[in-house]
């Protein structure tokens, strides 16, 4: 998988979960080459949902989350 083009500081990693599940997210890149955050799914395997990133701001809407 490639780098992400943006990335976030450690302190806010460290505090990110996912909104759906509280899992951990992981740095990622999307389809279209943009950074995202994916949910590793280590709470609930099933959810997995991954949020993009706009202007280096995390969208973590559940609503606006795809699924893999």
């Amino acid at each position: 998988m490639p780098e992400p083009a943006v990335t976030l500081d450690p302190w806010l990693r460290e505090i990110l979960r996912c909104p759906w599940c509280r899992g951990e997210l992981a740095d990622a890149t999307g389809p279209d080459g943009g950074p995202e955050l994916w949910c590793t799914g280590a709470v609930d395997p099933a959810c997995r949902r991954q949020y993009r990133i706009d202007d280096g701001v995390p969208v973590l809407l559940v609503d606006e989350a795809r699924r893999p």
